[in-house]
């Protein structure tokens, strides 16, 4: 029998003309060099860090060959560098000392910090040219002979903190062997010294840690089953309330199962504590999967947000995008960044608030699994695949010549608020910037499917936009939308999803009702089961270690649990020991069902 508990939810209003975004973040990812001899073209986005400076927002990628403005963290302007590394820059630090903005790129060797005091310029001078070697670091290759005292080549995927008073510390590491590092640094006159200690700060625990097993769903396999040890990754640190929020990402980013994690300390080099609430940042479903290695920061309303690493992967194992999802620190120190719905509309605040749940637009999916046609296909990825919220398949037309449709009924006519357009690549054939890479397409509306009107287009100036996202200015009363193509930089068009957002007329589903929280002889493992309700879309199994506090969230379609009356997921990221509490809420086009009585995970 389940016991339930009372679920007290604290909501704060959002002013409804509020701009809104949709993940992924609509930026103009860039096409990867990496395999240009292998000829595997795809435009990628990776290890984000966002970083306010003087009334704006940079944001810095990984192999991005640039970096991107913004003032409201909606729309974004690709700012191309004075000097860049022929090799590009992965996972950069980045960080400012409130005169300049410092970048820092992952490095196995004797690399430079760059700078820059007018971002907006692209302006770019050397902070340090030439770090010294990193103390007790082996040579690139020889990591396996590693002796006691000595440390992996690098710094690879560094953060540079400073601290309130003045002093600055670097942590470093990505390896599935390796801990994350950390060590006092002081830089001045062009020069960077690492002091001591340099200290061994935290290893990944996938035997008590169920989130920290790496694979699908933490499967701790490959896809072959290959068994696999976690990798860890993007350290971060962020300090609040005099206590230091050591994050990292694990345990691949390959994998809907990337995660944020932290520890927490009372000093910059610990001792760290492993945070009973992990992971913090994690999306393992919905079309928009996998939240690790990102970045934590505030804006200017004093809102925090922390940012992830979603996983494509159809060209190479590290196609991915960027997540933006709000964040918070509660007063008894918890840290927790909202992914519920993290994949439709939410509002971007213009004020301070004090719940990220509630950022959440209530606009809903109207586009899922419904009839799609287009004006041709090719064989094996109908226009049907463009309905599936799986950035894995796509519709494909045979000519990207200007006139391509693409069409979804939406069964009936049904408020429209946004629509997000996905790209994917497919022969794309382009490995770098180019002056013909930009998207142009418009999209229409009709009530009968005869009768078509304007909807929204892309505007100037032109750029490319794999994951466009169009806020209508006014709710339209519709039932068709209709994509019609103008250009794409790429050999192919290709759309992944045609994603509609809005609400049907009715109300919303019924509440679920829960018929099993228990955990597995491995009390990593646990399973909620719960009755299905009818008419639903998906459901929220959202959980935590506090009945009212369910921080976290696991989002699955109705269609894609096992049939039957009841509906189970098998969740797979708790923590030996831990209590846990869990609920489920049903969603359908017309809006989100009250939770379901809590229960304790037993």
């Amino acid at each position: 029998m389940i016991r339930y508990l009372p679920l007290f939810a604290l909501m704060l209003s959002v002013p409804a003309n509020a701009a809104t975004y949709a993940n992924p973040v609509d930026v103009d990812y860039r096409y990867n060099f990496e395999q240009v001899n292998e000829g595997v073209s795809y435009r990628t986005g990776a290890d984000p860090v966002i970083v306010p400076f003087k009334g704006a927002y940079y944001l810095f990628l990984t192999l991005a060959d640039g970096y991107w403005r913004s003032t409201d963290l909606v729309t974004w302007r690709f700012v191309t560098a004075s000097r860049w590394p022929a090799e590009g820059i992965v996972a950069p630090a980045v960080t400012s000392d409130g005169e300049r903005l410092l970048i820092m790129p992952s490095m196995t060797g004797q690399g430079a910090i760059y700078t820059t005091s007018d971002p907006a310029s692209g302006k770019l001078d050397y902070y340090v040219r030439r770090l010294p070697n990193l103390p007790g670091a082996v040579r690139s290759g020889f990591e396996d002979a590693i002796k006691p005292g000595q440390v992996p080549p690098g710094p690879w995927d560094p953060d540079l903190f400073r601290d309130d008073d003045g002093r600055w510390y670097l942590y470093w590491n990505s390896s599935n062997v390796f801990p994350i590092y950390g060590a006092p640094i002081s830089m001045a006159d062009g020069k960077l010294t690492y002091g001591t200690p340099r200290e061994s700060l935290v290893l990944l625990d996938p035997a008590r840690h169920g989130w920290e097993r790496f694979g699908q769903d933490h499967s701790g396999t490959l896809p072959d089953g290959t068994p696999i040890k976690p990798f860890m990754e993007g350290a971060w640190m962020t300090k609040v309330g005099g206590r230091y929020y050591l994050q990292y990402g694990a345990p691949g980013t390959e994998h809907n199962a990337y995660a944020t994690g932290v520890y927490v300390g009372t000093s910059p080099l610990g001792p760290f504590t492993y945070a009973a609430y992990n992971p913090v940042g994690y999306k393992p479903g919905g079309f928009v999967q996998g939240a690790g290695h990102g970045n934590t920061f505030q804006d200017v309303h004093g809102n925090w947000w922390n940012t992830g690493t979603p996983w494509i992967g159809y060209n190479w194992t590290f196609e991915r995008r960027v997540g933006l999802w709000p964040a918070a620190f509660e007063a008894d120190g918890q840290m927790r960044v909202s992914t519920r719905f993290g994949d439709f509309p939410q509002r971007m605040p213009t004020a301070r608030v004090s719940d990220p749940d509630a950022l959440f637009t209530g606009w809903m999916l109207l586009s899922y699994r419904k009839p799609m046609t287009a004006s041709a296909s090719v064989a094996g990825h109908p226009p049907t695949d463009a309905a599936d919220e799986n950035p894995r398949s796509f519709w494909l037309s045979p000519s990207k010549a200007p006139g391509a449709t693409l069409t979804v009924d939406l069964g009936a006519a049904k408020t429209v608020r946004a629509v997000q357009v996905n790209f994917a690549d497919y022969q794309a054939g382009r490995f770098g910037d180019a002056a013909d890479i930009y998207t142009d397409f418009r999209l229409e509306h009709s009530l009968d499917g005869r009768r078509w009107s304007p909807l929204a287009r892309t505007e100037p100036p032109r750029r490319d936009r794999p994951n466009a996202y169009f806020e209508l200015p006014r709710a339209v009363r519709t039932r068709y939308v209709r994509y019609v193509h103008g250009h794409i930089g790429g050999a192919n068009l290709a759309v992944s999803d045609l994603r509609v957002f809005g609400n049907a007329d009715g109300a919303p589903p019924a509440a679920p009702m829960l018929a099993e929280a228990s955990r597995g002889r491995d009390q990593r493992d646990a399973t909620i089961r719960w009755r299905r309700v009818p008419g639903a879309v998906g459901y929220n199994v959202r959980w935590g270690i506090k009945p009212d506090r369910l921080a976290l969230t696991y989002q699955l379609f109705a269609d894609r649990v096992a049939a039957g009356e009841a509906a189970t997921l098998p969740l797979r990221a708790p923590t030996v020991g831990q209590r846990y509490y869990v609920a489920v809420e049903a969603f359908d086009e017309a809006g989100v069902s009250k939770l379901s009585g809590v229960a304790e995970i037993r």
